[in-house]
């Protein structure tokens, strides 16, 4: 949940990151295969980056472990499994997010492991929510929102946010604005008593 609040992610593009889209270094993540299959980098939330790289290290061992029990590889699109033969057996990518189970396709009689479904993240979700009483309607995609409305708050462009968000037009971005106030003649400062 943190991570689609602090990047603004759709649900299928955080279920579908990859370790190569972390980079840790420069404090990015690229998400490649956004709506419309556009890609777009957004800053690592840095209150989050010791849970992310626990996370990698977790997947670092499930890979390793992967291995050694005849593992054939993520799933990957054919296109890039025929293009890089080894590639669904590269650490870089592994899901993120792996699903805790191999799954066997039977045909190929080949062990791969998929990432996490939406399933995974929503029924703990509603469960919170549930457990929590809230008054108002949560999904997943309401952290995203949340996402586009502080930054709003924070006074961050709409340009810059439109590109955070991956949207293709401002108009869309635009929706945003009807969630903060707008200040009033009264409220306002000269720049002179900045």
């Amino acid at each position: 949940m943190k991570l689609l609040y602090g990047c603004g992610l759709r649900l299928f593009e955080c279920l579908k990151l990859r370790v190569h889209n972390f980079n840790f270094d420069e404090g990015v993540l690229t998400v490649v295969d956004g709506k419309g299959k556009k890609a777009r980098t957004v800053p690592i939330p840095q209150t989050i980056m010791h849970e992310l790289l626990e996370q990698m290290e977790r997947i670092k061992m499930l890979h390793d472990e992967d291995l050694k029990v005849g593992y054939a590889g993520v799933f990957l699109d054919d296109a890039l499994e025929k293009k890089y033969r080894n590639a669904a057996k590269d650490f870089i990518w592994q899901w993120f997010f792996p699903q805790q189970t191999l799954t066997l396709l039977q045909e190929q009689k080949e062990l791969r492991r998929y990432h996490l479904t939406d399933k995974d993240v929503q029924e703990p979700l509603y469960r919170a929510v549930r457990k929590a009483k809230l008054t108002k309607r949560v999904s997943s995609h309401t952290f995203r929102h949340s996402f586009a409305t502080h930054l709003l708050q924070a006074n961050y462009d709409i340009r810059t946010i439109q590109t955070l968000l991956g949207h293709a037009d401002v108009r869309t971005t635009m929706i945003y604005t009807h969630c903060v106030p707008s200040k009033t003649i009264k409220e306002l400062k000269s720049p002179l008593d900045f």
